[in-house]
């Protein structure tokens, strides 16, 4: 049977199994064998990461028909104005291309988070603010690109969810197995997600599970 894994990826971790240039990999996690991160995240994002074994899920997840929500927390430098948030709504033109409409908005209350390790750069004298950002593109850095257009810089980014799929308590470096009618895509996606705390069957984090088939051309190289 195919494997389905949801991890927290932390921070300055590649989202493939091979080293870089000295950068951790997740080879180090001790994920089960056989599974490739559908999507990415950069090396200096975290959160939500998505591994299967499932070729075409990941085809599903990846090409740019299927637009699947991506919801993001978003530390941003200094306090964002109710324009500056709409223009992130409406679509912004970067580097040659128009960003699809989104939601975004000021996380009220804001979050208790973390400290990141390291810790994120602070200045006494501006104040720091999490927004949540939702898109359906997959640009290269694209949020970050985002709020730097409407001169927010991003300091921190964790991805919190995936259509229905939820970070929720997982801490930095852990993963657990899902199953794959709890991965629910489209017009369910929504309602999955509010039925998933109390309907879906997990494993104990970090728990193995029996590998696989092997993967096909559809995966990511570097395991």
């Amino acid at each position: 049977m195919p494997q389905y894994i949801l991890f927290h990826k932390p921070y300055g971790v590649l989202s493939q199994f091979t080293p870089e240039d000295g950068a951790r990999s997740l080879a180090e996690f001790d994920l089960p064998p056989g599974v490739y991160p559908a999507g990415r995240l950069d090396k200096d994002s975290e959160g939500l990461l998505l591994l299967t074994d499932d070729g075409p899920l990941i085809e599903q997840l990846l090409h740019p028909r299927y637009q699947k929500p991506k919801t993001y927390w978003v530390l941003v430098e200094r306090v964002p104005d109710e324009a500056a948030l709409q223009r992130l709504r409406d679509g912004l033109r970067i580097e040659g291309y128009t960003t699809l409409p989104c939601q975004a908005q000021l996380l009220q209350p804001q979050p208790q988070v973390a400290p990141r390790d390291p810790p994120v750069r602070v200045r006494k004298s501006v104040q720091d603010v999490w927004l949540e950002i939702t898109v359906v593109e997959g640009k290269n850095r694209q949020v970050r690109k985002m709020t730097a257009a409407i001169g927010h810089p991003t300091l921190r980014l964790i991805r919190r969810s995936i259509a229905n799929l939820q970070l929720e308590a997982l801490a930095p470096g852990q993963w657990r197995a899902i199953a794959r009618e709890d991965i629910q895509w489209g017009d369910v996606a929504a309602a999955g997600s509010q039925a998933s705390a109390g309907t879906t069957a997990r494993r104990p984090l970090g728990s193995p599970v029996i590998s696989a088939r092997r993967p096909g051309a559809w995966f990511h190289k570097g395991r």
